[in-house]
């Protein structure tokens, strides 16, 4: 009986705490706030969602991939030619990645429909993947030079390559972390020189 009397005095106690948490919130214009932020968060997902973010797909018109990379936050671009079995390799990973980093734009472009691109990023071996962030170019990987050299690279590797290059963000990533790792992600800016000779496989 006494156990009973202490549950209906908790639930009481919580329904008047709820209550006047409520109004808090109602006064301070809290809740007004939070509904107001979820709402700008849904429209810039819905937003988002319509610019083909969270898929990979392909740009053929060169001003639209100029454009695409310079409005987009972060941006990921694979410069391919479709004769190059590593080309066919990266698209593989690169398909796999993109679903997961909603706020990274994931494209591919083929170097023969980019030619002013191409001479601008001297894009000279491919695949090529061009990385963006704020609209400017941070690093180029070429081949699969930093993956290993290898084509048999896992999808983990070039996963973890963008995150440190801040090209990409897990979704509920602090601003503190982002921080640390684009800090980390620029000891790797483009500083690589390419050989000049192209993949041809």
């Amino acid at each position: 009986m006494a156990e009973h009397m202490d549950e209906d005095d908790d639930d009481a106690l919580f329904e008047r705490l709820e209550k006047e948490l409520d109004d808090d919130f109602e006064r301070s214009g809290i809740r007004e706030r939070m509904m107001d932020d979820m709402k700008r968060q849904m429209e810039r997902v819905r937003d988002m969602r319509e610019s083909n973010h969270g898929r990979y797909t392909e740009i053929f018109d060169e001003k639209e991939v100029i454009q695409t990379s310079a409005k987009e936050n972060l941006c990921v671009i694979h410069f391919y030619h479709r004769d190059f079995q590593r080309c066919r390799i990266m698209d593989k990973h690169l398909e796999a990645i993109a679903p997961k980093y909603f706020s990274t734009r994931f494209i591919r472009v083929c170097v023969e429909n980019v030619p002013w691109l191409v001479d601008k990023l001297q894009v000279q071996v491919l695949p090529c993947v061009a990385c963006f962030v704020g609209g400017v170019l941070k690093h180029r990987l070429i081949g699969f030079e930093e993956l290993g050299n290898d084509d048999s690279f896992t999808t983990a590797s070039l996963e973890m390559k963008l995150s440190l290059l801040g090209v990409t963000e897990k979704p509920g990533t602090s601003k503190q972390e982002q921080k640390k790792k684009k800090k980390r992600g620029r000891r790797g800016d483009d500083s690589d020189e390419s050989d000049g000779s192209e993949d041809d496989d």
